[in-house]
């Protein structure tokens, strides 16, 4: 680059690889690692969404850090990420380019907020079609189907994501 970033999305593309950091609305959102629970959850949830999908033929899964381009002031990094077959074309070099199928975020202790508002509302803005917040703290799941353009609660579970797009549950 020949001059100094004038976006949050040029100095995003321009931090190291790794770098916990999302863009929202031009605005750059920096995070510490994860947390134990988190990366538990996030590796058992990983394992089985996975596994499924691929034992099925039903699309990809991508995990944590991952680039998910959902237009040039919006970049986010799901811990869990699912596309249909059908759209695997949004898939290039840096990551994804449009909005998933499914996205999971698993809370730590610091972005219980930011992922159950400013991310569910973004995803919602977007047309993620499954939207799961996971805590790993209280085992509790709660789901959003993104319908008619806005999200509706699917309801909350106990150490399960009751999936409805991909017709399984998976435990945590």
């Amino acid at each position: 680059m020949d001059r100094p970033p004038r976006t949050a999305m040029e100095v995003f593309k321009l931090l190291p690889e790794g770098t916990l950091c999302e863009v929202i609305e031009n605005q750059l959102y920096m995070a510490p690692p994860p947390s134990d629970s988190h990366q538990k959850a996030s590796v058992i949830l990983l394992l089985q969404i996975g596994n499924y999908t691929l034992e099925n033929d039903l699309g990809e899964v991508r995990h944590a850090p991952y680039g998910v381009f959902l237009d040039e002031e919006n970049a986010v990094e799901p811990d869990l990420i699912f596309l249909t077959k059908e759209r695997l074309h949004l898939i290039q070099k840096d990551g994804i380019h449009g909005a998933p199928d499914i996205i999971v975020e698993i809370l730590s202790p610091n972005n219980r907020k930011y992922d159950s508002i400013t991310k569910r509302n973004l995803y919602e803005k977007f047309g993620v079609k499954e939207y799961w917040i996971v805590d790993p703290e209280t085992k509790l799941a709660t789901g959003y189907e993104w319908k008619e353009g806005k999200y509706y609660e699917l309801g909350t579970s106990t150490a399960t994501l009751p999936s409805k797009l991909l017709r399984q549950t998976f435990s945590f």
